[in-house]
């Protein structure tokens, strides 16, 4: 009997481990799945729906852009990244002029903290509010800032889950937008 003991404690002890290992690899399977696909090259479909403007004025989905560029951008007031990033985003919705987009999704805020850090940081392009967390849920958003450019066909082509900078644009932002427009 003691020596059945030991044996089966470490029997129960590699069953938990074996367990807690598949738990681990069948949740991150899930969180990355638009990582994945964007790093093998796969251009999935953009999560969409449609979600109140920030400003109250009436509401916007991505598809709303079809033809267009669109690079959404999950931001948060709490988040001091997103603060670093908003002059860029501008900037950036100036450079996209016709051609696209930035679309602001204030997620896990407050929608008057919200509305003050579209105020304080002139954020220039549309901003809606996430109400449910929904959409940040369909996008895998974990952190923030998390960015996501959307083709005008609607499809995934690159993502940053964190903040953005001008070598990011540069390396990955301007190629595409310069390839579009090569082939349109």
């Amino acid at each position: 009997m003691r020596r059945l003991v030991p044996s089966l404690a470490v029997a129960v002890l590699a069953v938990a481990l074996v367990a807690l290992l598949v738990f681990g690899v069948l949740q991150t399977a899930d969180d990355t799945s638009i990582d994945q696909a964007v790093a093998r090259g796969e251009h999935p479909t953009a999560p969409d729906t449609t979600l109140p403007l920030l400003d109250g004025s009436g509401s916007r989905a991505l598809a709303d852009h079809r033809g267009r560029w669109v690079v959404v951008n999950f931001f948060a007031s709490w988040c001091h990244p997103c603060e670093n990033e908003a002059p860029l985003l501008n900037r950036l919705q100036r450079r996209l002029g016709d051609r696209g987009s930035v679309v602001g999704v204030a997620y896990n805020d407050l929608t008057e903290d919200a509305r003050g850090f579209v105020r304080d940081y002139e954020i220039a392009f549309p901003v809606v509010r996430d109400v449910e967390d929904d959409l940040g849920d369909a996008y895998g958003v974990t952190g923030l800032p998390e960015t996501f450019v959307v083709d005008p066909t609607g499809r995934i082509v690159a993502l940053k889950r964190s903040e953005i900078t001008r070598e990011w644009v540069s390396e990955v932002l301007d190629p595409l937008l310069a390839e579009r427009q090569r082939a349109g």
